[in-house]
């Protein structure tokens, strides 16, 4: 169901950005299996999956720390773990990793769509996650044609939802705030959007829906259908 709470005018969007992980790609079971390795190789107990899962969207080192808990003020363990996780996870990063059904359709859509100028829309992707895998994983699962940019979060000194990476995409893309939108499926996708000024969508087939209910979106959308019907 779609809940509109900000209607935005498809006709004046010519920037979308999206963020990556629960987003377009379901990437759990791997970010999951990776912070578990990590754990295990720092002598830590595993987490559950809905625990993990729940602390993806600030970026790898914070994705460690919240692991850690309380241990995370041990700045070496943290160092550690953040390491062998990288690490890992670059192996082991489209084990299960996949898009999500219908996001092909839905980005096919969205870039088809013009603006009232008559320009097709441009995309792009802005994920806390570093960009070498977050390229790689565009790439191998066959959305990289839609994305000439990707940026990740080491990709400039803030992550998000520090509005630089977005505040890049817009000059770099010639475009106003008024007339870009972010998609994302967490607090930090909307506020990010809301510092850089741009309109928002929130997804809730995602990781973190339920920061919403504190951090709501312009737009929210159950599924990927969806989404590219209140983007043409």
């Amino acid at each position: 169901m779609i809940r509109t709470i900000h209607p935005i005018n498809p006709q004046t969007i010519k920037l979308v950005i999206f963020d990556l992980d629960g987003t377009l790609i379901d990437s759990r079971l791997d970010l999951v299996h990776s912070v578990n390795a990590a754990l295990r190789h720092i002598g830590r107990p595993e987490l559950p999956a809905d625990t993990i899962a729940s602390y993806v969207g600030d970026g790898a080192p914070i994705l460690i720390q919240r692991a850690l808990g309380i241990e995370a003020s041990d700045e070496a363990l943290v160092r550690k773990g953040l390491e062998f996780f990288l690490s890992y996870y670059r192996e082991h990063k489209l084990d299960h990793t996949t898009i999500y059904p219908g996001i092909k359709e839905a980005l096919a859509a969205i870039s088809r769509s013009s603006n009232s100028n008559g320009a097709s829309r441009k995309m792009a992707v802005l994920t806390n996650k570093p960009v070498i895998p977050s390229r790689a994983i565009v790439d191998a699962l066959g959305i990289g044609t839609f994305f000439p940019r990707v940026y990740g979060g080491n990709s400039f000194p803030t992550k998000k939802p520090d509005p630089q990476g977005a505040l890049q995409l817009l000059q770099e893309t010639g475009t106003r705030p008024e007339q870009s939108v972010i998609v994302g499926d967490s607090h930090v996708d909307v506020q990010t959007g809301r510092n850089a000024g741009m309109w928002t969508i929130g997804v809730t087939y995602g990781f973190s829906a339920h920061t919403f209910a504190e951090h709501p979106p312009d737009i929210l959308v159950d599924t990927t259908g969806e989404l590219a019907e209140v983007l043409k």
